[in-house]
């Protein structure tokens, strides 16, 4: 029997069946110029929670779907004592975790991943003989954590946090807070490389893409049980994740990266955002629009700069582009979760009435937020 921590970690992998095609444009009466394009029709593939409240100030959170079951999860869980970002779904692990210890830390969230691996693994032993292809489901990871006045990160994958805060000259700089396991980045492919001196394949250009073993781009991840165990190896009637000799040791991990900030008075926000907004936009420029414009619906905004930009790429125009359907959209763009979490420091130490929510993102319902660290 699966503890309610594997029964959590199962629901976020099975594949969402269903998703209400609208955009809810919660604040009706936010400023005219948040329409960027000048036709009146909607994106009908976007959703979007233009502005909330959390415990350290407001938060907009916003996604757009381009594959025909979207693969980005997404949570948003506010609390009197802390706020929870997750993207591509740790949530009830890490929060969980959390109300067990009554405290959060990088060993912490650390847990929450090895806890959420070592489950999903179990999950695959036990099906891949009627399921074989659930070996090669994996997933990134991003999870962050506001406490006491502190930002808690930990990451798998390429899924970003980047903080916007003030520098010199009242300017607004960009900081990238995590790091992108991804085999196009020099570094990624020098440590995979030397984790695996015997392996010249360890790291092959295929289409003009680095791909670890010619077949995925990111070097850590929930998940993708084929490549970290040579137990769950797919045959050749599975061509796709085939690999020619078994491994003989994991080719990928999913020991996050970890990252502490104690927030400063020049912070400003932190941008979580998947890897569909950063194909699009620089780090600079995701901050430059966020700091530019208003609150509300910003994490709207940096999705609509973000398709305008791949319209671009294709020589058309952003009114095309929201006509095309999922599926056939993901030829343009990838899925895209954007959440923009403002900080005001005059709200530290106070006790602010902030709801306790759970925001999920693509869905049109919020709960009430469990994470509560007592």
């Amino acid at each position: 029997m699966f503890s309610w921590l594997a029964r959590i970690a199962f629901a976020c992998w099975r594949p969402v069946s269903r998703f209400t095609r609208m955009n809810k444009d919660n604040n009706n009466n936010i400023n005219d110029e948040l329409e960027e394009d000048s036709s009146s029709l909607r994106d009908p593939l976007l959703w979007c929670r233009d502005l909330e409240k959390h415990s350290y100030g407001d938060f907009s959170y916003a996604v757009v779907q381009a594959n025909e079951i979207i693969e980005d999860h997404s949570q948003v869980e506010t609390g009197k004592d802390a706020t929870f970002v997750g993207v591509k779904h740790l949530t009830h692990h890490s929060t969980g975790f959390a109300r067990t210890s009554g405290t959060i830390s990088e060993d912490t969230l650390r847990s929450a991943f090895s806890s959420t691996e070592d489950e999903f693994l179990t999950l695959v032993r036990r099906t891949c003989g009627i399921k074989p292809l659930i070996a090669a489901i994996g997933s990134c990871c991003l999870v962050g954590v506001i406490w006491k006045g502190t930002l808690y990160v930990a990451n798998l994958g390429d899924s970003r946090v980047v903080i916007g805060y003030l520098g010199r000259s009242n300017k607004i700089v960009a900081d990238q807070l995590t790091r992108d396991h991804n085999a196009s980045i020099e570094e990624v492919r020098q440590e995979l490389r030397s984790l695996h001196p015997d392996d010249s394949h360890i790291v092959v250009m295929k289409h003009g893409v680095w791909r670890i073993k010619g077949i995925i781009q990111v070097s850590r991840s929930i998940g993708d049980a084929y490549l970290k165990r040579p137990e769950f190896s797919l045959d050749p009637s599975f061509p796709r994740f085939h690999l020619s000799e078994p491994i003989r040791r994991p080719v990928l991990t999913a020991e996050p990266s970890l990252f502490t900030r104690v927030l400063q008075p020049s912070d400003k926000f932190f941008i979580f955002a998947s890897d569909g907004l950063w194909e699009h936009l620089t780090n600079q420029q995701a901050v430059e629009i966020v700091y530019k414009y208003p609150r509300a619906g910003i994490a709207r905004r940096l999705i609509k700069t973000a398709l305008s930009e791949a319209a671009r790429k294709r020589e058309m125009r952003y009114d095309d582009l929201k006509k095309v359907d999922k599926g056939i959209r993901r030829f343009f763009h990838d899925d895209i979760t954007v959440v923009v979490i403002f900080i005001d420091h005059e709200s530290f130490g106070t006790k602010m009435l902030v709801p306790e929510l759970s925001v999920r993102g693509f869905v049109d319902s919020i709960g009430p937020s469990n994470f509560n660290i007592i």
